[in-house]
């Protein structure tokens, strides 16, 4: 049975019955390495080159797809892609250039972006308000993926077909089949490998820690039930001047031109600066958290709403909560810790003593109940609510065997740890992770 990504980082599949016998139904777990990769100038060269012609490529099969719906009324398979392209190398001999594998990728990607296209139309049908988005030409690949065949992953290099060794960061083992490879070129000029592999998932013990709520917030970044509280990072007002006056730098240059070119990797490699400070804060919060807790529950935040409110758009946006859930997901498992969404209705607005349920505008930062007179921080009483409902929804045996009270527990706010995953948390968050019930 196929899983999406999307449930694969969210669900897990996990049978709480099992793991209350400290012991996971076995299933196959699609995990994706990423590396960073050092290309010579010549290697360089030919992966600019192939990437060119796969665009052109591209362009063909979409170009020949919508051809063929015009004349047949039916969508062209990706099987008839495949025999077009067969013989589309003995018409043009450049596109010999590319490995079997890459090519037959290259239809793939044609037939999903075909596929996602009829199924965003189905879902406006039924009322979601969805962008169709029909499938439109590349100006540009930046990628190639090898999905069997083609390559050689060595200790420090990988061996590429029709491209030859490319050096890499091999800082982590893969664990598991290796089952696709892909090299891409970011907009910064950065090369990154990413080797996706299958493996059998592995027992789940609970590393038997408190349990905890969490309430995601802008200011507050994460408020636990145990009254600790992170505070978010800042982008300083000096860093957003910064990266305009890298944007305008953009504006001003010839379009076409070499210097425009240079200008778009200052103002990208200054954007993934910015990125990689979220991204790190992130890391080390999730990992100081699933290594705190044996049993999280944080709320399923709907943020595409939220993101209506033009005056936190910006700072929402920013704040990555669904990305900071999909880490919890990911690194819970390999640390004895199960992380549950919930509904977050009425969690900031209910009282967590009597269950009060009272308005609570966003400048009132206390909440003081009206029926009962407990004051508390609104934050601290959201989450005690989260934790609360999660565990009403499971059950009182595996509630205890997760975990105890979390009352007491004294935890570090600090998250500044050296916290470079180990070789079993070692996942790429561009690929994520894929929980597929064997």
């Amino acid at each position: 049975m196929k899983a999406n990504r999307r449930e694969g980082q969210k669900g897990r599949g996990i049978n709480f019955n099992s793991i209350i016998n400290g012991v996971m139904d076995m299933a196959v777990v699609k995990t994706a390495y990423k590396y960073r990769a050092y290309p010579s100038k010549d290697a360089q060269s030919i992966l600019n080159r192939q990437m060119a012609l796969a665009k052109e490529l591209y362009n063909l099969l979409l170009e020949k797809s919508k051809a063929y719906y015009r004349e047949t009324g039916k969508t062209l398979t990706e099987y008839r892609m495949n025999v077009w392209l067969t013989q589309m190398k003995k018409e043009k001999s450049e596109f010999a250039e590319l490995h079997s594998q890459v090519i037959q990728n290259v239809s793939k990607r044609v037939s999903d972006a075909y596929r996602h296209f009829f199924r965003r139309c189905k879902e406006r049908k039924q009322g979601k308000k969805v962008k169709v988005g029909f499938p439109r030409f590349k100006k540009f690949v930046a990628s190639l993926t090898y999905p069997q065949s083609g390559f050689k992953i060595e200790r420090k290099k990988i061996s590429l077909s029709k491209i030859g060794n490319v050096d890499f960061v091999n800082h982590r083992e893969i664990e598991g089949k290796v089952k696709t490879l892909t090299i891409k070129k970011t907009k910064s000029q950065e090369w990154y490998i990413t080797v996706a592999v299958e493996r059998e998932d592995k027992a789940f013990i609970s590393n038997g820690k408190p349990q905890v709520g969490i309430d995601l917030g802008i200011e507050k970044y994460a408020a636990l039930s145990d009254n600790i509280i992170h505070q978010n990072i800042k982008i300083t007002k000096h860093q957003r001047n910064h990266a305009t006056v890298l944007q305008q730098g953009i504006s001003r240059k010839k379009k076409g031109s070499h210097n425009k070119k240079k200008a778009v990797v200052r103002f990208a490699t200054y954007a993934e600066h910015i990125t990689r400070i979220r991204h790190d804060f992130l890391h080390k919060l999730s990992h100081n958290l699933v290594n705190s807790y044996s049993f999280i529950a944080y709320e399923e935040l709907k943020v595409a709403n939220m993101m209506r409110n033009h005056h936190l758009a910006r700072s929402i946006g920013e704040s990555s909560w669904d990305n900071f859930t999909q880490l919890l997901q990911y690194k819970a498992g390999s640390a004895g810790c199960v992380a549950v969404s919930v509904n977050p209705q009425y969690t900031s607005m209910t009282c967590n003593e009597c269950k009060n349920v009272q308005k609570m505008p966003l400048n009132k930062r206390t909440f003081l109940c009206e029926k009962c007179g407990m004051s508390k921080d609104r934050d601290i009483n959201a989450s005690i609510n989260i934790l609360e409902r999660a565990l009403d929804s499971i059950s009182p045996n595996f509630a205890d065997k997760v975990g105890k009270a979390t009352e007491g527990h004294s935890g570090s706010q600090a998250c500044g740890d050296d916290v470079r995953p180990s070789v079993r948390e070692a996942i790429a968050e561009e690929a994520g992770t894929i929980w597929v019930a064997s």
